[in-house]
């Protein structure tokens, strides 16, 4: 992967993410993705242990979960439910719930009050905060997804400078001179960067930024 020189993490640069991050990233995913919903998602390998298309139904359960979170505000909890692909779903359904977990949650956080916080483990989030998850999971997630069908993801730079500033601050100082979608790779350990090896073990902030 070559790095874009022209769109290097840019410390100190506005870090709100926002819906049309989540916009975004839907359109990259499906960009990429749609052209391999003939392949068998059951079959191909995704994250970790999971298949493609387990992989499509974590997203889309996770997006619909932070929207949820949003509404209900719960503040030591999840919202107690779960969502999932029927099990006789395509692939091509598998990306259609993964993207609509995506909408349902851009519709969110463009709703949601600025001030409103619910529940994450990783700190009380903010919208921002749920926007840049959904933008994690739907950008690293969806390249984990690719890779096991023979292709790549190539997001907006910029949408993910402010993906890695806001929701990785304790990396993104140091990350100032990779490209950015490479440093959200490495973020969230998976690709090597050289001198740096791979993360291991890695947390993103759900917390707003100084609170």
């Amino acid at each position: 992967m070559r790095p874009d020189r022209t769109h290097l993490v840019r410390v100190g640069a506005p870090l709100t993410v926002s819906a049309r991050d989540l916009d975004s990233a839907m359109s990259t995913v499906d960009s990429a993705l749609r052209p391999a919903v003939d392949h068998d998602w059951a079959a191909a390998p995704g994250t970790g242990t999971w298949s493609c298309w387990s992989t499509a139904d974590h997203v889309g359960d996770c997006l619909l979960s932070y929207a949820a979170q949003l509404v209900a505000r719960p503040s030591t909890r999840y919202v107690r439910f779960l969502a999932s692909l029927d099990k006789d779903a395509s692939a091509a359904e598998a990306l259609e719930f993964a993207l609509t977990g995506a909408g349902i949650l851009a519709s969110t956080v463009r709703t949601a009050a600025p001030g409103a916080r619910a529940y994450h483990p990783t700190g009380m989030a903010d919208p921002e905060g749920f926007a840049g998850m959904g933008c994690v999971e739907l950008l690293v997630h969806g390249e984990d997804i690719a890779r096991g069908l023979g292709t790549t993801l190539d997001p907006s730079r910029d949408v993910c400078a402010r993906v890695l500033a806001r929701m990785f601050p304790d990396v993104a100082a140091e990350l100032a001179d990779i490209d950015p979608w490479t440093a959200l790779l490495w973020a969230t350990d998976r690709i090597d960067v050289p001198g740096r090896g791979r993360r291991g073990d890695w947390r993103w902030r759900g917390a707003p930024l100084g609170e």
